[in-house]
């Protein structure tokens, strides 16, 4: 195979692309929630939960929100023929892929350069979606398949073998950006090996011992070096150090080393502490194998909040979503599940402190995630992870649905605009069609948005003559230039 060549999925249809309207998006007040007063400083309001076909909700969302999403996480339907109550689970391979396909590449452009995509699936679709993810993402920003062990027991009918697992493909949207990933500290471990104290850094806590020497094969001759003791003596590694010499010499400005003789042997130790300089707790690395969280937790969960009746079916526990954004967000961050289900990425990152936006298409965006949320705004939800985040409620979400599409039919087959567009409808349209931001101005009778300081466009359904346009063409200036969208104009041409 030659450099030139690439390997792709293929697929029936693979070469078939919706032709996408960017559609505006229209707040229902009535289904908006907010928490009557705040209960913190934090609390958030300007949340959104998003009624209408996802691939459609993702490109309204592409001209505000591109490049400002810091974690997606979705949980697609695995497409394995099961008969799910909310759900169309059982669609063909391949239109599975391009459906997959189309959303993931308007995913990929809202997330933000340090951003990352989680998807969970099972092996039905796991290793063709890992290689579709690669094409969308590149090899390169693969991070991990995380195994996540949904059950801990049962399967006595299973045919073959008892499957007690599912996977998490994990992606960046730029590996060289992404920040590191940290899971807070286990409270047991951090008393268990954080045990020494240091009164010149008290406001970072507790510390634990760790050996400046390595033990690396990889020879690095610059951290191979001396370090003076108080007596004088020289201390060698006998391999080499972990640091460079500029940042021993910094340590041992600030009190940060540890010297331990045994005989007639000294070694050097590094203070680790608990909390970084900003005051933020070390924490543990995640790993690639997740359990703890179990799909009977989800659904113990599911009948807490909507009955035994009306439960949802195989929710994510919301344990599970936890780890997920404590490794890759912090607070105010913004999070994006365009399979919103019954709406737990949501309601966890709310009692996380985290911005959200849930796309969800099913009537279940009305019978359970409304009500979820709304229990969760109001803090009459103690279950999932409400106690480990001593959640009280607060915040509030705005719910959205999809405006019809701009232009139709009429009775004779003519494309016109839809009637049911009302005039500042339209307007928002228009600026979103044409690539500006909807902000009409108060003092300005032509100003509906712009794209920058000096450049605006202006909506109109009436027909404007040659002096009109002239006349506008005075007010705006030389300075500033604005785009005109009316019905017609009538002009002279010359001859």
């Amino acid at each position: 195979m030659t450099k030139k060549q690439k390997l792709e999925l293929t697929w029936i249809g693979k070469e078939k692309r919706p032709k996408l309207e960017p559609r505006i998006l229209l707040e229902d007040a009535e289904k908006s929630y907010h928490a009557k007063q705040r209960v913190t400083d934090n609390d958030i309001f300007d949340n959104r939960l998003i009624f209408g076909d996802n691939l459609l909700a993702l490109k309204a969302l592409e001209q505000e929100f591109t490049g400002k999403v810091k974690c997606v996480f979705i949980d697609p339907p695995y497409n394995t023929g099961s008969a799910f109550t909310h759900y169309d689970d059982g669609l063909e391979h391949s239109i599975w892929l391009g459906l997959m396909r189309d959303r993931l590449e308007i995913i990929r452009r809202l997330l933000s350069d340090d951003g990352s995509l989680w998807i969970t699936i099972d092996d039905n679709e796991a290793h063709y979606l890992k290689v579709l993810c690669d094409e969308i993402f590149g090899r390169a920003n693969f991070l991990t398949n995380f195994v996540w062990q949904k059950s801990y027991g049962g399967g006595s009918k299973a045919r073959w073998f008892v499957g007690f697992h599912e996977h998490m493909l994990c992606y960046a949207k730029d590996i060289s950006r992404l920040p590191d990933m940290w899971l807070p500290p286990d409270p047991e471990a951090a008393k268990k090996y954080y045990k020494f104290t240091d009164e010149k850094f008290a406001e970072r806590g507790p510390y634990r011992l760790q050996p400046l020497a390595t033990t690396s094969m990889d020879e690095r001759p610059n951290l191979r070096y001396p370090i003076c003791f108080s007596d004088g003596r020289e201390i060698w590694p006998e391999k080499q150090w972990q640091w460079s010499q500029e940042r021993v010499k910094r340590a041992l400005e600030n009190n940060e080393l540890v010297f331990t003789t045994k005989g007639d042997k000294t070694s050097v130790s590094y203070k680790q502490y608990l909390r970084d300089t900003s005051g933020e707790e070390r924490g543990r690395k995640p790993t690639s194998i997740i359990s703890g969280h179990y799909t009977q937790h989800g659904t113990n969960e599911s009948v807490a909040l909507f009955g035994q009746e009306n439960k949802f079916a195989f929710p994510k526990p919301e344990g599970l979503i936890q780890t997920v954004l404590e490794s890759c967000t912090n607070p105010n961050d913004l999070v994006l599940d365009s399979f919103a289900g019954s709406g737990t990425t949501g309601a966890v990152a709310h009692k996380m402190g985290r911005r959200w936006i849930m796309v969800e298409l099913g009537e279940h965006c009305h019978t359970h995630i409304i009500p979820r949320l709304q229990k969760v705004i109001d803090g009459e939800d103690p279950g999932g992870i409400s106690k480990a985040v001593n959640w009280q409620g607060g915040g509030g979400f705005r719910y959205y649905s999809l405006a019809p599409s701009l232009i139709i039919n009429d009775r004779w087959g003519n494309p016109v605009i839809n009637p049911e567009y009302n005039p500042a409808q339209l307007a928002e349209a228009l600026c979103k069609l044409e690539g500006f931001s909807y902000a009409p101005s108060e003092t300005c009778w032509w100003q509906h948005g712009h794209s920058s300081e000096a450049d605006f466009i202006f909506v109109t359904t009436q027909n404007l003559s040659a002096e009109q346009l002239q006349a506008l063409s005075d007010e705006v200036g030389s300075t500033q230039s604005l785009l005109v969208c009316c019905s017609a104009f009538r002009g002279v041409t010359a001859a």
